[in-house]
């Protein structure tokens, strides 16, 4: 699923999991609805959700900082040129207060990091020298501070994808208090020393903590991009998840465009008109998505193309199906074949299935073949295809997929019996036919794939979400699925180690 920006908040991005590479990003967003095939649209309340967990990266921000040497002179009155050094500043006793944000449209987010108390530690050496001393020392020191932290991302396309200028960092020094020694009692010397030494500590602060900020955004923004690039790909197949424009914020929301072309096999889908306009999703969830069906119709050719639509069934299981009440007579070949102790129904896709979304639900077309073998001979026994259409409707709930279809469509036809003197199947064999496809064959797939796309949200990571309330609304050539969710703090862990790697 598609959709991010760039922090602040950062973990936001860690959800939405999205700014991708792209070659050619539109700088109106108006100009690249018709090549958008996904969008993705947070509001405010889930930002608000998620700025709650922004105080971990900015720790780590803060705790990872390495801070260089420092070195320098002053000429003090009646000491004379006073040379010294600051080395091994670390900071210690970390603690944050609280962090708000505000989304400014046409601008980015801006973020207030309040009270941000820490301690910070290291090593003074200094030499001084008149015709009366000369002398070299090295002193351990200590630093308190209280400071608070803004941050102002700028969110423009650059290079190859969407991209924050965080360089409108600053920071507000409300307490810096110098102690040497751990001497809590002023001397001499913190009188000397004081003024030029905790001047100099505020600019290493200031440039290493904003420096690590930097850093922690462009590992995020590789992290972000792996991540998505893992949850829209599976063997072969992939999404190109790139942006077409720059996103859209507004007081309310954050929205981003994406391609979502699919490749398979380094071959890729094209979208030239999707109809996307943000009147099609509203602002009463948390989390919005918008698909189109022309995302959907070319996944689903490479669906078929790998073979991945076919589905094997055998022995007991097989045996167990037909136990269904049909209004049709089973035919004799067919009940033979289940008593046989080796019966084997294979089916499979002839052609990629096709979908049309609607208010009413997602019409879906397809063709399938199937053969029917007994007591594990070569040559089946029943050879038939078979033409489906039918409405289908898809919910989330209990971190599984259901799918619910009504069928209104179903022909059989090139049905044979090629073990049989006479290979055709008569009306009432072809009903049977027709009428278990519909009672039996069609839930027994929708069942299987509502296990086999839960097995891959799954694999991706989808169940460590806390989504409620999701719903999947069908629209006129697109669909909407919107939610609230909590954040997965799961996320928010493996960026931060890798941060810290």
């Amino acid at each position: 699923m598609p959709c991010d920006f760039f922090p602040p908040p950062l973990p936001l991005l860690l959800l939405l999991s999205v700014f991708g590479a792209s070659r050619a990003c539109l700088q109106d967003p108006t100009s690249a609805y018709r090549f958008t095939g996904a969008v993705c649209r947070l509001t405010y309340p889930a930002a608000v959700v998620l700025n709650e967990k922004t105080t971990k990266v900015i720790e780590a921000a803060f705790q990872h900082a390495r801070y260089p040497g420092l070195k320098g002179e002053k000429s003090l009155l009646f000491v004379g040129k006073v040379i010294y050094g600051l080395d091994n500043l670390e900071i210690h006793n970390l603690s944050i207060g609280r962090s708000e944000f505000e989304l400014r449209p046409g601008e980015g987010i801006g973020m207030e990091i309040s009270n941000v108390s820490a301690v910070f530690k290291g090593t003074i050496q200094y030499g001084y020298g008149s015709w009366l001393v000369s002398l070299t020392q090295s002193i351990d020191f200590e630093i308190e501070s209280q400071i608070d932290l803004g941050i102002n991302p700028r969110l423009y396309c650059g290079k190859g994808k969407v991209a924050a200028d965080t360089s409108d960092c600053y920071l507000n020094f409300h307490k810096l208090r110098l102690h040497l020694q751990g001497d809590k009692e002023p001397n001499w010397l913190k009188k000397l020393f004081t003024d030029f030494i905790i001047f100099t500590v505020k600019l290493a602060i200031k440039g290493q903590i904003c420096k690590e900020i930097n850093k922690a955004a462009n590992v995020l923004a590789d992290f972000i991009q792996d991540t998505a690039e893992q949850f829209l790909s599976d063997g072969d197949i992939r999404v190109d998840i790139s942006v077409a424009a720059a996103p859209v914020i507004t007081a309310n929301y954050i929205e981003s465009y994406h391609k979502g072309l699919t490749n398979y096999n380094d071959t890729f889908s094209v979208i030239t008109d999707s109809g996307f306009h943000p009147s099609h999703l509203t602002e009463n969830k948390m989390l919005y998505f918008w698909m189109s069906d022309q995302v959907f119709n070319p996944l689903l050719t490479a669906v078929h193309k790998d073979g991945r639509l076919q589905l094997n069934i055998s022995g007991a299981d097989l045996a167990e199906l037909f136990k269904t009440n049909l209004s049709s007579a089973m035919p004799d070949f067919f009940r033979k074949c289940l008593e046989s102790g080796f019966p084997e129904l294979r089916v499979w896709s002839s052609s990629a299935p096709h979908l049309n979304t609607s208010t009413s639900g997602t019409a879906v077309s397809a063709k399938a073949s199937g053969q029917l073998h007994c007591g594990g001979q070569g040559t089946p026994t029943l050879l038939f295809q078979t033409d489906v259409a039918m409405d289908v409707t898809a919910s989330y709930a209990d971190k599984k997929l259901f799918l619910h279809s009504n069928t209104s469509k179903i022909d059989v036809f090139q049905a044979k019996l090629p073990l049989q003197d006479q290979p055709q199947l008569d009306e009432t064999q072809l009903e049977f036919i027709r009428e278990a496809v519909e009672k039996i064959g069609i839930p027994k797939v929708l069942s299987v794939l509502e296990i086999e796309v839960t097995r891959v949200l799954d694999k991706q990571g989808t169940n460590l979400f806390d989504i409620f309330n999701p719903e999947v609304l069908p629209q006129n050539g697109f669909t909407v699925i919107q939610m609230d969710f909590g954040f997965p703090h799961h996320l928010l862990v493996e960026f931060l180690q890798k941060t810290l790697q």
